[in-house]
C-alpha cells in the first residue's frame, strides 16, 4: 500500500505543487519507480550472499519507513514546497518553480524508500514461499495458491491506493494522504515481527553472481577443451558435500553444452577452473530465464498522462467514465494472468540458492520497463516536435496527441507479444526439485517413520 500510495498520484503532486512539466515529471516518476523495481536485485544478492531473506527484509523495511516518514514531512511542512503557482502543470509565467533544497528533501524522501524497497521486493515473496516445504506434497500445492493469494494482496493494496488514498491526497491534503500508507507501513512490520518465532528461516548460500561468474571464467578457460560423450564424467559433488553446502544436487541437463566444460576433469581444481555439475547448471537455469526477462520489459505506460493538468480553464469533457471500463477491465485481467504466472515462473524456475535473485528478475522486469518507458516517452517527445511539427506529448495534453503515442506503444507490444511466444515455444522447463532428489528424500522419510514405529 505505501508504494502505490506514493506512485498512484505522484505525478499530480510533482505538477500541481512542485510545477514540473507533464514531461518531466513523467520522467522523473518513471525514473523513480524503475529504481523502485531494479534495486531488488542487490537486495537479493545481499540476501542470497550475506545476511538472509529475514535480517535483509528487516533491515530495509526501517529504511523504508525512514523514507515514508521524511516524505510526509516534506509535503506537510509548508516551508519544504514551493508557494501555489495556479492550478495544474507548469504554466507560462510561473516563477516560483521548487527550489533545491525543498527538491532534494522530497525526492532524497523518494530514493530512501526506492533503497528501502530494493531489500524488502525481493525476500518478502520468497520467504513466504520458503514456509512450504516442497517434500511435503500438501505444503507444495499450497505454495502454489500461496503465489496466488500474495498478488491478490497486492491488487487489493492497489485498489486501495487508488480510490481511497488519490481521493484523500486530490480532496483532504497530502498530509493524511501520505501518512496514512506510513502508519500502515509501520503496522505491517510490527505484526510481520510478531510472528519471527515461527518462520522458517533459511541460511545464505554464497553470492549467487560470483558462483556463476566461475562457471563462465571455468567455461571460457577451457575453450579448447572437448566434452566427454558420458556426463557421468563431468566433475560432481558426493552427497555429503552437497549435503554441507545446503543445496540440492541437480542433474545434468543437454542445454548451454558449452558452460558444461567448466565441469569438464582437466587438471586444476581450482573453483575458478572446475566446478561441479550442479553449480553449472545453476547458472544454465538463470541465464534461461534472460530471454523472457528481456521479453517481459517492455510495457505501455501511462501513468503520467493525467487529465486534471490541463493548462487553462478545466471543463468536464462531454463522455461517460465507463468508456474507459473496457480497456481497464482488459488490463486488469491480463495483469491478474501475468503478474502472478511472472512471479512463480522466476521463483521456480531460478536454483534453490537463487530463489531471492528469481524474484527479483520479476521485480527488475518492471524497473526496466519503467527506464525503458521514460527513454520512449523523452524520444517520441523530442522527434516529433522537430522541424515545426507540434509533438504528440505536451504540456498541454488537449494540444497533445496522444492517439498517436499509445498507437506506437500498441505496435510495440504485438512485436513484443510474437518474440515472446517464439521464446516461451522453445523454453525448457526445470522442474522445482530435481526428482531424483525427491525420491530420496520421500525414501528417507519413510524409513525414519519406519524406524520410530519399530521402536516404540
Amino acid at each position: 500500500m505505501a508504494y502505490y500510495g506514493i506512485v498512484s498520484n505522484l505525478v499530480l503532486y510533482l505538477t500541481r505543487k512542485l510545477h514540473e512539466g507533464t514531461v518531466t515529471s513523467s520522467n522523473n516518476v518513471t525514473n523513480w519507480a524503475g529504481t523502485v523495481w531494479i534495486l531488488p536485485v542487490f537486495g537479493a544478492y545481499i540476501a542470497d550472499a550475506h545476511l538472509g531473506r529475514f535480517r535483509t527484509f528487516v533491515i530495509a523495511s526501517g529504511i523504508y519507513l525512514v523514507g515514508m516518514s521524511l516524505l510526509t514531512l516534506a509535503v506537510s511542512v509548508p516551508a519544504l514546497r514551493p508557494p501555489s503557482c495556479g492550478h495544474g502543470i507548469k504554466e507560462e509565467g510561473c516563477d516560483k518553480p521548487a527550489s533545491a533544497l525543498q527538491k532534494g528533501i522530497f525526492y532524497g524522501a523518494l530514493y530512501i524508500i526506492a533503497a528501502g524497497t530494493g531489500g524488502t521486493k525481493p525476500n518478502i515473496s520468497t520467504m513466504g514461499a520458503d514456509q512450504f516445504d516442497d517434500f511435503e506434497p500438501k505444503e507444495k500445492q499450497q505454495k502454489l495458491s500461496f503465489f496466488n493469494w500474495w498478488m491478490f494482496s497486492i491488487f487489493f493494496g492497489t485498489l486501495f491506493s487508488n480510490t481511497f488514498l488519490v481521493y484523500i491526497q486530490d480532496n483532504v491534503g497530502w498530509t493524511l494522504g501520505y501518512g496514512i500508507p506510513t502508519l500502515g507501513l509501520a503496522l505491517s512490520i510490527i505484526i510481520f515481527l510478531t510472528g519471527s518465532p515461527f518462520y522458517r528461516h533459511k541460511l545464505p548460500a554464497g553470492s549467487p553472481f560470483t558462483r556463476m561468474a566461475k562457471v563462465l571464467v571455468a567455461a571460457v578457460r577451457k575453450w579448447k577443451v572437448s566434452l566427454p560423450n558420458d556426463p557421468g564424467e563431468l566433475h560432481e559433488l558426493g552427497i555429503g558435500e552437497s549435503a554441507k553446502s545446503a543445496r540440492n544436487r541437480i542433474d545434468h541437463t543437454h542445454s548451454l553444452r558449452l558452460l558444461d566444460k567448466a565441469a569438464v576433469k582437466s587438471g586444476p581444481t581450482s573453483p575458478w577452473v572446475l566446478c561441479p555439475v550442479t553449480q553449472v547448471e545453476e547458472t544454465k537455469q538463470m541465464i534461461k530465464m534472460l530471454p523472457v526477462l528481456m521479453l517481459s520489459w517492455l510495457k505501455g505506460k501511462d501513468s503520467a498522462l493525467r487529465e486534471n493538468n490541463i493548462v487553462g480553464k478545466l471543463e468536464v469533457v462531454p463522455l461517460s467514465i465507463f468508456v474507459l471500463l473496457p480497456q481497464f477491465a482488459l488490463v486488469g485481467i491480463s495483469d491478474t494472468f501475468l503478474e502472478v504466472a511472472k512471479l512463480e515462473f522466476f521463483y521456480d524456475q531460478a536454483p534453490e540458492g537463487m530463489k531471492s535473485l528469481g524474484t527479483s528478475y520479476f521485480c527488475s522486469s518492471i524497473g526496466v520497463g519503467n527506464y525503458l518507458s521514460s527513454f520512449i516517452l523523452s524520444t517520441v517527445s523530442e522527434i516529433t516536435q522537430k522541424h515545426g511539427h507540434g509533438g504528440w506529448i505536451l504540456d498541454n495534453l488537449n494540444l497533445s496527441r496522444i492517439d498517436y503515442y499509445y498507437a506506437f506503444l500498441a505496435i510495440l507490444g504485438v512485436l513484443n507479444f510474437f518474440l515472446f511466444l517464439l521464446v516461451a515455444n522453445s523454453f525448457v522447463y526445470n522442474e522445482d526439485m530435481d526428482s531424483k532428489n525427491l525420491q530420496i528424500r520421500a525414501m528417507e522419510t519413510s524409513s525414519s517413520k519406519s524406524s520410530v514405529l519399530q521402536n516404540s
